[in-house]
C-alpha cells in the first residue's frame, strides 16, 4: 500500500515547541490555576506545577511552536532530490508562512502530510496553535466531518505499530532498529526550551528539527524497503 503513495506528494514535517512563556511567574493567576489542574494528574505529588512548567511546551494550551521544518521530494527522472526547509521566527508569522505553503504548493488533494506520532502531536499542535492565533485551518489540517480515510496523514509511528495500538515508538529508536544511521544531534527535545530561553539559539533548534525530518523521510523510506536518502540527495533550501 505504501508503495502506491507518490514520493513527491508527501510533505514531511516536525515541530519544535516551547513554553509560551520563559518563566512560570509571567502566568496570570487564572492561568496558573488551569496549568495546576491541567497537569495534575501526570504531576501527581512529584512536582509543583511551578516546578513542572519547563514542561509546558507539550501542551498547546501552554505552549508554542518555534519551527516547523518540513522536506519534499523534487526528484529529477531518475535521480532523488530531497529538500528541506524551516519556519521559524514569531509564532503567528511562521505559522501563516506554512500555511502559505499547504494552500499554494500543496494544496491539491493528492498530497499527504507526514509526520512521526504526528497525529498525537504535530498536527493537532498547529491546529490548535493556528486557532489560539486566529488563523483560519487550511483543508490539510481542518478536520471536521472528513472520514478516516478521507483525512491527509501519514504517521510513521502508527505504520509501526501494526495494529498495536498500546505500542510507542521513538523516533531515534526506529532509526536504529531499521539501520538507518542516527544524525549528529547535539540536543534533545529535552533541551530545546534551555536552547531558546537561555541561549537564544534558535539556529541550533532549525539544524536539530531539520534532522528529525530528515529522519522520518529515511524512515518512511525503510518501510517502502527502498534506499536510504545519501547526503548528496538532500539539499537545504
Amino acid at each position: 500500500m505504501l508503495h502506491k503513495i507518490n514520493l513527491e506528494h508527501i510533505l514531511f514535517l516536525d515541530i519544535e515547541t516551547v513554553p509560551e512563556y520563559e518563566d512560570y511567574s509571567q502566568m496570570s493567576d487564572e492561568k496558573k490555576d488551569l496549568w495546576a489542574g491541567k497537569t495534575a494528574y501526570k504531576r501527581q505529588e512529584d512536582f509543583t506545577p511551578e516546578e513542572f512548567y519547563d514542561r509546558a511546551g507539550i501542551w498547546a494550551e501552554f505552549g508554542k511552536i518555534v519551527c516547523i521544518s518540513v522536506g519534499y521530494f523534487n526528484n529529477k527522472g531518475d535521480a532523488r532530490n530531497f529538500r528541506v526547509t524551516t519556519f521559524f521566527g514569531e509564532e503567528d508569522v511562521l505559522l501563516k508562512e506554512f500555511k502559505n505553503l499547504l494552500t499554494t504548493h500543496f494544496a491539491s488533494p493528492k498530497y499527504v502530510l507526514c509526520a512521526h506520532n504526528g497525529k498525537e502531536f504535530d498536527f493537532p499542535y498547529i491546529a490548535r496553535r493556528m486557532v489560539i492565533n486566529r488563523i483560519d485551518l487550511p483543508p490539510k489540517l481542518n478536520l471536521f466531518g472528513k472520514k478516516p480515510w478521507e483525512v491527509p496523514h501519514i504517521d510513521t509511528m502508527e505504520l509501526w505499530k501494526f495494529g498495536d495500538f498500546k505500542h510507542y515508538t521513538s523516533l531515534k529508536l526506529m532509526t536504529n532498529v531499521l539501520g538507518i544511521p542516527s544524525p549528529k544531534e547535539d540536543i534533545d527535545g529535552s533541551m530545546v526550551r534551555d536552547v531558546f530561553y537561555i541561549d537564544n539559539d534558535i539556529d541550533r533548534i532549525v539544524k536539530y528539527c531539520e534532522l528529525d525530518v530528515i529522519a522520518i523521510a529515511q524512515v518512511f523510506l525503510r518501510l517502502r524497503n527502498e534506499e536510504l536518502l545519501d547526503a548528496d540527495e538532500i539539499k537545504r533550501v
